[in-house]
């Protein structure tokens, strides 16, 4: 025996509020991997009292593959994720390396003295030292008590 339903067209409609509560939804809740699809490195950017500190994810990569400038208060990073050799007899079912050229280019929060930045490449980290400028770190001012 066969059941029948009763078709009601409007009922499947889509209002106009939920579809943009799905547009919305869709929008802001993807997947952080998505950012490494991409093929920009992920990077962190704090600040000390005395420094700015860029770390930058770059696995696979050595010392020598990232170039390092800074400009007035802009710092870029470039580089290459090389690909390595397709063989023939490999049947990819899911290819989520990036490879190819990038370039990020980062504003700093403060002014910088480039002349004394350090830079440290450890277990694919890129960790950028920057020393803030004497004119913007901050001052202590004593105060004298007269009686």
């Amino acid at each position: 025996m066969s059941n029948l339903t009763r078709w009601e067209p409007m009922r499947e409609m889509m209002t106009l509020r939920e579809a943009m509560d799905r547009l919305f939804d869709d929008a802001f809740t993807r997947p952080i991997s998505i950012g490494a699809v991409s093929g920009m490195p992920a990077i962190d950017l704090y600040q000390t009292n005395d420094e700015v500190v860029l770390k930058a994810a770059l696995p696979g990569l050595k010392a020598d593959d990232v170039q390092i400038t800074v400009t007035d208060n802009t710092l870029t990073l470039r580089g290459e994720f090389k690909e390595e050799k397709e063989e023939k007899e490999k049947t990819y079912h899911l290819r989520e390396q990036r490879y190819g050229s990038f370039e990020r280019t980062i504003a700093l929060p403060t002014d910088v003295e480039t002349d004394k930045a350090e830079a440290d490449f450890k277990d694919g980290v890129l960790t950028i030292s920057l020393p803030k400028s004497e004119a913007v770190k901050p001052k202590t001012i004593s105060i004298k008590s007269s009686k």
